[in-house]
């Protein structure tokens, strides 16, 4: 099993509209991905802070998820609300 922690900052008063997209590429992933096993938003401590928690069958369903249209064009609508790059924890079971 693989996992992934993406760590997002949104810029002040972005929060709702980064969310509802956010949203969408939740439902897009789990509709559309069998290989993930889990795929979800949380809103963090800290303000303006968002955390994708993802669980991955294995390196093929990580590089289908990041291939995948969805990913790609729901992604880029996040991009105009993001304060900056992601920052992502990769995790491989232990």
């Amino acid at each position: 099993m693989l996992a992934a922690i993406a760590t997002l900052k949104v810029k002040e008063g972005a929060e709702e509209d980064f969310l509802a997209v956010a949203k969408e590429l939740v439902a897009a992933v789990n509709a559309n991905e069998p290989g993930c096993q889990f795929y979800q938003i949380y809103k963090g401590d800290e303000p303006r802070t968002f955390v994708f928690i993802e669980r991955y069958e294995n390196e093929a369903a990580t590089e289908a998820h990041r291939a995948s249209e969805h990913f790609k064009t729901i992604g880029a609508r996040m991009g105009p609300f993001m304060a900056g790059r992601p920052d992502v924890l990769r995790l491989s079971e232990a």
